[in-house]
């Protein structure tokens, strides 16, 4: 099984921290959608005929797209790919795009999971981000998807600024968790180099982020969500028992998938490419029939030091034997070794071949994953 993801590259605004692909133009949008298709036609054998069990229209605001639009991509890998007859089809929207008339229409595609970047249910939160919906359209766009009848959703929300106070970020978590969402993602506000955020916090303009204010809204998010019935099933993901994000899930698990659009990241095997970040290049590029995109051949190193750290980030851990199984036991207990210093401070536990963070772990994730790499 394998999926497909697909970056749109188009906002309305710019998010003060957000460093991923996007323009706020969209004077591209339709040669966009056409050179998007016509990826999809020179890829159609990257997968190798592996079957389709994820569809991903993420961003950017794949919810800029009409259905129309989205309604072409989705028939186009139908009729190019073997689609499992279950698939989990997610769309990444913002409140804001979801009025009554889009949701109506949305209704008329295959879209059946649907992603909302809410981030906060305050007004000056969001202003302080340049998000571009409010707190109004945060709530009622949650009730407005659920209302046409969609139940399989995930809500995005952002910890560790400023703004935010303990207070705040509580409310925020129970006020997600009123809506009876099985899915709620939550990310720690990151400083990337090349934004807003950066720029206003080197000029003075901003003060930067605490790390104490993280970890410790890190650690009521765990604790009021799992009292709540949510699994942490990754570090920044909680879910009812048996609504993981499928299409994340086999992300973390090493499956294959085909990335489509400017940007976007595909994998198999031992093969990483990525497409180049340019739309207009993109577009120019995909025209003449050829995908601009780099690649890089992973070493055994590269997939064990990948393993370790995506596998880590679950609740099911990092499994020795598979490493020792497919790689070599060279690697396990060169690992072992580095590891004993997380044991005794008490940030990893190990039940047979399995190695999980404990809960003091999970503020270190990241950390702990780079101490661990093979050489």
């Amino acid at each position: 099984m394998a999926g497909i993801y697909l970056h749109i590259p188009f906002c309305k605004k710019a998010c003060h921290y957000c460093d991923f692909h996007f323009s706020t133009s969209s004077q591209y949008k339709d040669e966009m959608v056409l050179a998007i298709l016509s990826e999809l036609k020179l890829q159609k054998h990257y997968l190798n005929n592996e079957t389709i069990e994820t569809i991903y229209f993420g961003g950017g605001t794949p919810s800029l797209l009409s259905a129309d639009e989205i309604k072409a991509i989705l028939n186009l890998i139908y009729e190019l790919f073997e689609v499992t007859a279950n698939p989990e089809i997610t769309l990444e929207a913002n409140p804001d795009d979801l009025n009554p008339q889009k949701v109506n229409e949305l209704r008329q595609t295959l879209i059946n999971r649907f992603s909302i970047g809410i981030q906060s249910f305050y007004e000056e939160d969001l202003f302080w981000m340049n998000r571009s919906h409010n707190s109004k359209e945060a709530e009622s766009a949650v009730k407005r998807i659920q209302d046409a009848g969609y139940e399989n959703l995930t809500i995005d929300l952002i910890y560790g600024y400023p703004l935010l106070s303990d207070e705040k970020w509580i409310s925020n978590i129970f006020k997600a968790v009123s809506f009876s969402v099985p899915h709620i993602s939550a990310y720690c506000m990151t400083v990337e180099p090349a934004t807003a955020l950066a720029s206003f916090i080197n000029k003075g303009r901003q003060p930067p982020m605490n790390e104490s204010q993280s970890a410790e809204q890190f650690l009521s998010l765990m604790r009021n969500l799992e009292a709540e019935g949510f699994e942490h099933y990754e570090i920044s993901n909680f879910a009812k028992p048996g609504r993981y994000s499928r299409h994340n899930s086999n992300y973390w698990s090493g499956k294959s998938y085909l990335g489509i659009g400017p940007s976007a990241h595909s994998f198999k095997e031992n093969i990483r490419q990525w497409n180049i970040a340019n739309n207009k290049t993109y577009i120019n590029s995909i025209g003449t029939g050829v995908i601009p995109f780099e690649v890089e051949i992973l070493t055994e190193a590269n997939r064990v030091n990948e393993y370790i750290m995506t596998s880590l980030r679950t609740a099911k851990g990092m499994d020795l034997q598979k490493i020792k199984s497919q790689y070599d036991q060279d690697y396990v207990t060169d690992l072992l070794n580095v590891s004993l210093k997380f044991f005794e401070n008490n940030w990893i536990e190990q039940k047979g071949d399995m190695i999980t963070l404990t809960t003091n772990g999970k503020l270190y994730a990241d950390h702990i994953a780079s101490e661990l790499f093979v050489e």
